[in-house]
């Protein structure tokens, strides 16, 4: 799933910290609109006070500024700009700090402590219940030009006989081989309606994500694809699988590595793009950027303002020649002038962080229309109608186009209605409602794309 400036800042809806002897970790649980988030906030004493950052491991965000933190008389006060919220809460004798966090002038109650905090977990009702009705192999396999093994879970039809076969490529983010997060495990609940289809299916955990190996930070969508290839070669290697017959499913970052894998390799037999970008990064990015905040109710004046300033950075990088201390300092400069003084150093040093990435860089680099020109087999391409993180008739229309140009005629592109970036029918297509949506993956998306594959290997 793309997370992106955006996805960090607007759909965190937030949450803030404390401490008695107050330094150190507090965790929390917000609970808001059926969605639940955990928290995390470090606190550390400095001469003149404190400072502190704060987590969200559910959504892959790290180090969120808190701009300004206070602790007099056992009443911690945190101020968010990041969220334009702030957190007000008072530190009892079981060590919990009682407390709420407002934003936009609503306030919710959220309290925190130094034990670490668990989400209820209910089991959403598509996903399955061992035992499986067909045969399900942990493997493992190797990049070896990477030096990295990969692990993951092979599902068969049956243990015996000979089948077509997918892998599964996750999207942007680290990601195990369910793809679980946000109360979902999607590619669980995609193998399995696959398998039962008859179809194999391999679906693996992220480098350095689970029981693989490797550096997930250091890593860019091109080593991503050179993982998936590795993954091709050892489906090539088992005597169920029919080699002729192998294809790949891409969401979101997926819908990139797929047509790079595809479009480099004669072993592949089709490929799916699951809400996979057409645009380039930095217009999908911001397009992205625009949709949501608009969603959540910013007001029109701040969203042109936040276009405005990350179309600034875009630029900077898209002329840069290399991913070094020049263009680091650049992007740092950059965002001291556009968030100066010392209020807002902890929000322009959040920025810059963010975008001083590996992947980041190169993800912002790719044109997928250069991509997708190189790739010669039958290719579905689909994206929910009320997808704001992937918008779907713009990046479908430059998928379709850019096949069809290149001479690839077997080409089906579909806009899936009511349909959100992780194919759940829903309301808005907001971030905020995945979590609290039961379904996990629309039947109707499952249908469309296990009736085309079967199309395809007939």
């Amino acid at each position: 799933m793309i997370k992106t400036i955006l996805t960090l800042i607007v759909a965190l809806v937030s949450y803030i910290m404390n401490g008695q002897e107050i330094s150190g970790q507090w965790n929390g649980l917000l609970k808001i609109q059926g969605t639940q988030l955990r928290v995390v906030f470090h606190i550390a004493k400095t001469e003149t006070g404190y400072i502190s950052t704060m987590d969200s491991p559910d959504q892959g965000a790290i180090g969120i500024p808190v701009t300004k933190t206070s602790f007099e008389n056992a009443v911690l006060k945190l101020e968010i700009a990041a969220i334009r919220g702030s957190y007000e809460g008072i530190l009892n004798s079981n060590n919990v700090i009682v407390g709420k966090l407002t934003q936009a002038e609503k306030s919710v109650d959220i309290n925190l402590s130094k034990e670490i905090t668990q989400k209820e977990v209910s089991r959403k009702p598509q996903e399955p219940v061992k035992p499986y009705p067909y045969y399900s192999e942990d493997v493992k396999f190797e990049n070896k030009a990477a030096h990295v093994t990969l692990a993951g879970t092979l599902s068969l039809p049956k243990k015996e006989g000979n089948f077509p076969a997918v892998i599964l490529i996750t999207g942007s983010g680290p990601q195990n081989r369910d793809v679980e997060g946000l109360g979902h495990k999607t590619f669980l609940v995609l193998s399995d309606y696959l398998t039962k289809k008859g179809i194999a299916v391999l679906r693996f955990d992220d480098r350095g994500v689970g029981e693989s190996t490797g550096d997930f930070s250091s890593a860019t969508t091109f080593d991503f694809a050179k993982d998936v290839q590795a993954g091709v070669e050892y489906l090539k290697t088992r005597k169920e699988i029919i080699k002729s017959k192998i294809g790949l499913i891409g969401h979101s970052e997926g819908g990139i590595i797929a047509p790079i894998v595809a479009g480099n390799s004669r072993d592949i037999d089709f490929i799916v793009l699951l809400a996979g970008p057409g645009l380039k990064g930095d217009k999908l990015l911001l397009l992205q950027k625009e949709l949501i905040e608009r969603q959540s109710g910013m007001p029109e004046e701040e969203i042109q303002k936040g276009q405005e300033i990350f179309r600034g950075a875009y630029d900077i990088l898209l002329a840069s020649s290399a991913f070094d201390d020049t263009f680091k300092n650049k992007i740092t400069s950059y965002f001291k002038s556009k968030f100066p003084g010392p209020k807002n150093e902890a929000m322009a040093k959040y920025c810059a962080d963010f975008i001083n990435n590996i992947w980041f860089y190169n993800f912002i680099k790719i044109d997928p229309a250069s991509v997708l020109e190189k790739v010669k087999c039958p290719v579905l391409a689909l994206n929910g109608g009320k997808d704001l993180q992937v918008p779907a008739e713009v990046n479908l229309e430059v998928i379709k186009k850019t096949l069809l140009k290149s001479g690839n005629k077997k080409v089906t592109t579909k806009i899936l209605p009511d349909m959100n970036h992780l194919f759940q029918e829903c309301k808005t297509g907001s971030p905020n409602e995945y979590e609290k949506i039961e379904q996990t993956f629309s039947p109707i998306a499952l249908d469309e794309i296990s009736s085309w594959i079967l199309s395809q290997i007939k």
